[in-house]
């Protein structure tokens, strides 16, 4: 790692870095101008997919948070817009943060009602992929002949197989590691514990009271 990356920064990059760049290249394969929707916006992955769409030349980036706290941070990594990312008056918000237009991607790790949400804010040939449900709820079963009619895509994604298929080097991590030693990327750790409060740690992961990556010292 270059000097000035820190272990914390490093493995954000190793897990929630990989998984960011993956959604939006090799799964919705982001195009310049292409808006994209972040939800969990100030979560590990989220903060870095922000700034990734944005450095992958995004035209407009709209990020999702639970708080008002959590939307700043968002704005103050790259989102042009930050709104509330709850079910009810989903389209109605998205719609209107990006000037009335469907989006063209959205990177959901929510689930439930939220993802049955998103999907009809999707544009002609838009893309969402899933990657988690922190919601615990279940989608709607997509029926194919409405992904055919609307002309979108709903793709999926988890790390784990692909770094069993491919380990953790390649590009991909070249990139992250590049961008941030330039500085235009910004691994963001949210908080540490030690590995004895490892249970503190998830249930402020299920309270939605973290940002960024949260790292257990042995």
């Amino acid at each position: 790692m270059p000097q000035g990356v820190s272990a914390g920064a490093a493995l954000a990059l190793l897990v929630q870095g990989l998984t960011a760049w993956h959604l939006l290249r090799s799964v919705a394969r982001v195009r310049p101008g292409e808006s994209v929707v972040v939800h969990a916006a100030a979560g590990g992955t989220g903060s870095l997919a922000v700034q990734l769409a944005r450095a992958f030349g995004a035209g407009r980036v709209i990020a999702t948070a639970s708080s008002e706290e959590k939307r700043a941070f968002a704005l103050e990594l790259g989102a042009d817009v930050a709104v509330d990312g709850a079910a009810e008056g989903y389209r109605e918000r998205i719609l209107d943060a990006n000037q009335g237009q469907p989006v063209d991607i959205v990177l959901d790790a929510v689930g439930g009602p939220v993802l049955d949400s998103a999907l009809d804010a999707l544009g002609f040939l838009g893309r969402l992929v899933t990657y988690g449900s922190s919601s615990r709820q279940a989608a709607t079963a997509v029926p194919p002949h409405r992904l055919a009619v609307e002309s979108i895509t709903v793709g999926g994604f988890w790390l784990i197989p692909l770094l069993t298929r491919e380990g953790a080097g390649g590009t991909a991590l070249e990139e992250l590691v590049g961008l941030t030693a330039r500085g235009r990327l910004r691994p963001l750790v949210g908080a540490e514990y030690d590995l004895g409060s490892a249970r503190a740690a998830h249930e402020d992961l299920l309270g939605r009271r973290t940002k960024g990556k949260l790292v257990l010292v042995p």
